[in-house]
């Protein structure tokens, strides 16, 4: 009867080893796997604020709602090239610096109208070698990109009609007056 009871402690033990890894978070880490960028929490909520200026919630769904820091980050590190990886990790911390430069305060603490202006600030920057234009060029391009391939948009906003369109056998046709 005790092999019975040293079995089953050992079995909770077990599971209770097993679980506890994922119980215990690492706030400084990505909330997404990255393989080839290392990004922290820090850096996503102010990609996130910088997502959620370029498409602000209004009667639908802003980039935070969508999560599209999530996809930019994710593209980012899938599909761009080592050169463009680098230069997004350094305009995101060029963007905070300037953030702190001009406003004393993170980027995710600003209010909306000043991450505007920031945002406006470099895209008319006159270098366009940049980092921090080039991280602007690639976030925006992705933003968008996410936004018009989301859930949101493909099944709420778009309605695809095969060309030529829906028959409708009952719509009135207005006779013509004139007589040739």
């Amino acid at each position: 009867m005790k092999r019975r009871a040293v079995i089953k402690n050992l079995l909770i033990v077990a599971g209770g080893v097993a679980v506890l890894p994922s119980c215990t978070t690492n706030s400084g880490k990505a909330s997404i796997q990255l393989n080839r960028i290392t990004i922290d929490s820090d850096q996503e909520q102010i990609l996130s604020e910088i997502t959620e200026t370029l498409i602000p919630r209004t009667d639908g769904p802003g980039a935070k709602d969508l999560n599209l820091h999530l996809f930019v980050l994710k593209m980012v590190d899938d599909c761009h090239s080592k050169d463009d990886q680098t230069c997004f990790i350094n305009g995101l911390n060029i963007v905070e610096d300037l953030a702190q430069k001009r406003f004393n305060q993170s980027v995710k603490d600003i209010t909306a109208a000043q991450r505007l202006t920031l945002l406006q600030e470099l895209e008319n920057t006159e270098n366009k070698d940049q980092d921090s234009y080039r991280f602007y060029t690639i976030t925006k391009r992705r933003t968008i990109q996410g936004f018009l391939n989301s859930k949101y948009v493909m099944s709420d906003l778009k309605r695809y009609e095969l060309i030529p369109g829906r028959y409708n056998g009952y719509f009135p046709v207005k006779s013509s007056s004139k007589t040739s």
